[in-house]
């Protein structure tokens, strides 16, 4: 098989050689494109291989605009669009498998090159992880390779010269690269994926991975508009409640899985008091069955063609998810109690914590129950928020991404996070201290707009607190983000997927001690990859003018600064080529050999004397027969550099065996 590869012309070897660059693009992409695509291209490419290999002809233009017009009504049909991000991307990799089979010169060449570009960047529309970019990286060296390929003189060229000439064209290209990653303006809206217009965004989700609702903080989308009948409630009582996540395996948290006790099931013994507060919502779509409302509703909200109801959570459902937009009334009430009063068979399902996580803040939990002396929670409770108070931690635009022990970290050592980072340490804690506790996710906060008196809350309102539960008293609710930063500013930044089935399943074949060690090296890797590249942000750039003298930088400043350094480094390039040229031109070589030589026989030359002047100043100072001789070939010089096109002219090479014999002649 191999000896009748390398007996392939030319054309069927690069052909080939591109169809196994594109199937390394389209792989990763196979999970999320529809099956018919995927079985779709998977023809084409093998379709174009065998063309390849057999020397066949290609396909008439009439097959391919029968596919064409059968991939856009596929896509048409499973996206119900053409437009959008998911549509998008499954017309450019099936086109780009299409335009294989129209190879028929090197402008057809040209476009499946770009296409191959374009398809690359689509694989970071899904996943920006170290995995993704080291296969992108590799597919852009083989694109690089195929286009200088296709720009190499007849013959055939062997495929590692053409991957040498991509391998120095990207190492030259890195800090060019690396200078527009470090100060390239990161402005909204220009800078991030694009999002898909074509279908719905929440900022919430029925489990939380820390970062969830970080990304969802860059998305000034409207999440749902509100009119209330009367004033406008303080912003401390503006919580409208998602779902509650109790269980939690270290990781994740999610709703409880397992069936609670009938007694605390059943009842959430919810007490209202005070005025309540009357307000029509007009919720934008959100893929869920959720009605976001504020803590806490008594009677069913008001939505024609939905059926509603209440979890034990306090959390309000409907019977179907929320797909487009949906107006409906409630009445909340601020002021309220809910939850069992006295202990009852349950509540240890609130207390529970995986062993194997986040030692130091059990540690710190035990410590500051036996402190408290007894099971005094409200106690416990002031001491845990007046540590979050006095004890430097902070709220920030980009803590990072966090490791396993994620409560630990933030506890003890980066002391810094946003809300999903303190609310969930914050429960971790309060449970390790023997409180019950749970997070509950929803908004907090938003806008009034003057102009139609409706009260805008947005997506990048997405937020996190806990619950705690106190006897006598019911679950309470605590915002611990509040004793950390009351002004709750800041842009949030979703976090890094957990590792897949499909690794476990492979480190698993080795020992248990080359697993962990593995493991940690690998965690360290992509630590430095999400904390340098992932959570390279517009405050990273910031810190970054800060550190070389800026005192108060902007957006401007990069823009100057990226501007300046990208001047110096033309005028550097162009210097070095100008100095380069001199020294690697071998007629300039010859010369200064001459002049060299020259100089040492008595005569003064300029440091860049030219070949004519060089000769006329040697005819006014000598009249022997080798000055004559050197003038002579100075002048044959001069013609084989700069009259080459008047007729034939001495070559170099004689030219450089004259001056030898100059050189040596007495």
């Amino acid at each position: 098989m191999l000896k009748r590869l390398r007996q392939l012309p030319r054309d069927g070897r690069d052909t080939l050689f591109l169809l196994l660059v594109i199937s390394w693009l389209v792989l990763p992409q196979v999970a999320r494109l529809p099956l018919w695509c995927t079985l779709l291209v998977a023809t084409l490419v093998l379709w174009r291989a065998w063309l390849a290999l057999k020397a066949r002809a290609l396909p008439s233009r009439w097959w391919l605009l029968a596919l064409l017009l059968l991939t856009l009504a596929a896509t048409y049909a499973t996206h119900k669009t053409l437009l959008g991000r998911e549509a998008g991307v499954t017309l450019i990799v099936v086109l780009l498998a299409l335009k294989t089979l129209e190879l028929r010169a090197r402008r057809d060449a040209f476009v499946v090159f770009f296409l191959g570009f374009f398809t690359l960047l689509t694989n970071f529309l899904d996943s920006q992880s170290l995995l993704t970019a080291a296969a992108m990286l590799l597919g852009l060296l083989g694109l690089l390779t195929a286009l200088v390929n296709a720009n190499m003189p007849v013959g055939k060229p062997p495929l590692l010269l053409a991957a040498r000439s991509a391998g120095s064209m990207a190492l030259l290209g890195a800090p060019i690269m690396l200078v527009l990653f470090l100060l390239f303006p990161r402005l909204a809206p220009l800078w991030g994926l694009p999002a898909d217009a074509a279908s719905a965004r929440s900022g919430l989700s029925a489990t939380m991975q820390v970062g969830n609702i970080a990304q969802l903080a860059l998305d000034d989308s409207i999440a749902m508009r509100i009119r209330f009948d009367a004033a406008t409630p303080p912003s401390a009582a503006l919580y409208f409640r998602g779902p509650v996540l109790s269980d939690f395996d270290g990781r994740e948290w999610r709703p409880l899985r397992r069936q609670l006790p009938v007694p605390l099931r059943l009842t959430s013994e919810l007490q209202v008091a005070g005025t309540p507060v009357d307000y029509q919502v007009t919720l934008e779509p959100n893929q869920q069955p959720w009605l976001l409302l504020l803590d806490a509703t008594t009677a069913a909200p008001q939505v024609p063609g939905f059926t509603t109801h209440q979890n034990a959570d306090l959390q309000w459902l409907t019977d179907r998810p929320v797909t487009k937009l949906l107006r409906y009334r409630a009445q909340s009430f601020p002021d309220f109690r809910h939850g069992p009063r006295q202990p009852v068979a349950g509540l240890q399902t609130y207390l529970a914590l995986p062993p194997a996580f986040n030692p130091r803040t059990r540690q710190l939990g035990e410590q500051l129950r036996r402190e408290a002396r007894g099971d005094d929670a409200a106690a416990l409770l002031q001491t845990v928020l007046e540590r979050l108070r006095n004890g430097g931690y902070r709220y920030t635009l980009e803590p990072g991404l966090f490791g396993q022990h994620s409560a630990d970290e933030f506890w003890f050592d980066r002391k810094q996070g946003f809300c999903e980072h303190i609310a969930a340490s914050f429960v971790i804690l309060m449970r390790a201290a023997g409180v019950p506790a749970r997070v509950v996710t929803g908004y907090q906060g938003g806008e009034l707009n003057a102009l139609d008196g409706f009260f805008v809350v947005r997506q990048s309102d997405a937020h996190a607190w806990a619950e705690v539960w106190m006897n006598g008293r019911g679950w309470v609710r605590v915002d611990p983000t509040a004793a950390v930063a009351p002004g709750r500013v800041g842009t949030l930044q979703r976090l890094q997927a957990q590792r897949g089935a499909i690794a476990n399943a492979m480190l698993g074949r080795f020992s248990p001690g080359l697993v962990l060690r593995l493991r940690a090296t690998w965690d360290a890797v992509n630590n430095r990859w999400n904390q340098w590249v992932l959570n390279y942000s517009q405050e990273r750039q910031f810190d970054l003018l800060r550190a070389i003298g800026f005192s108060s930088p902007a957006w401007e400043d990069l823009s100057y600064l990226l501007i300046g350094i990208v001047v110096a480094a033309s005028l550097a390039g162009a210097a070095w080529t100008r100095l380069e040229r001199q020294r690697s031109d071998p007629w300039l070589r010859l010369l200064a050999r001459a002049r060299l030589h020259l100089q040492g026989s008595g005569l003064a030359f300029e440091a860049n004397s030219p070949a004519r002047s060089m000769a006329v100043q040697l005819t006014r100072q000598r009249k022997d027969a080798k000055a004559q001789a050197f003038c002579d070939w100075l002048l044959r010089m001069e013609a084989q550099r700069y009259a080459a096109a008047a007729g034939p002219s001495t070559s170099l090479a004689t030219l450089q065996r004259e001056l030898q014999q100059l050189i040596q002649a007495p």
